[in-house]
């Protein structure tokens, strides 16, 4: 399997709920359906790669799924963390996330709180 974003190999990181693919250049990581829900409490241990390159990386676009290759990957945003942007296939339901995206997920800080909730206060 290819990285979306930089045609790289993955390489796969053992978990204690399966494994997980991680690229071996960009750092960006693949999980199949629902895969991240049980590894935010080990994110740390999975997403090493670097966040400014993972923000290099999400300015790239139109990519196509690395499972179903004619897939083409939606942008999302997390609702409860608007600043974090990461790919979905609408074909697999897979998820992409760049270096530093999925360890940014796993934790909220104060200051998310005060995003989402002056966000709630404007509408």
């Amino acid at each position: 399997m290819k990285c979306p974003k930089c045609n790289s190999n993955f390489e796969q990181v053992n978990t204690p709920f399966g494994d997980v693919e991680r690229c071996l250049n960009c750092k960006g990581l693949w999980f199949d359906m629902l895969e991240d829900e049980d590894l935010k409490d080990i994110a740390d241990g999975i997403d090493v790669g670097d966040p400014e390159i993972g923000k290099k990386y999400n300015e790239t676009g139109d990519i196509n799924c690395p499972v179903c290759p004619n897939s083409k990957m939606l942008k999302m945003v997390d609702a409860k963390q608007p600043h974090i942007w990461f790919e979905s296939c609408p074909t697999c339901f897979g998820r992409f996330f760049d270096a530093g995206e999925f360890k940014d997920l796993s934790e909220n800080t104060i200051s998310d709180f005060i995003k989402r909730f002056s966000i709630k206060e404007r509408k």
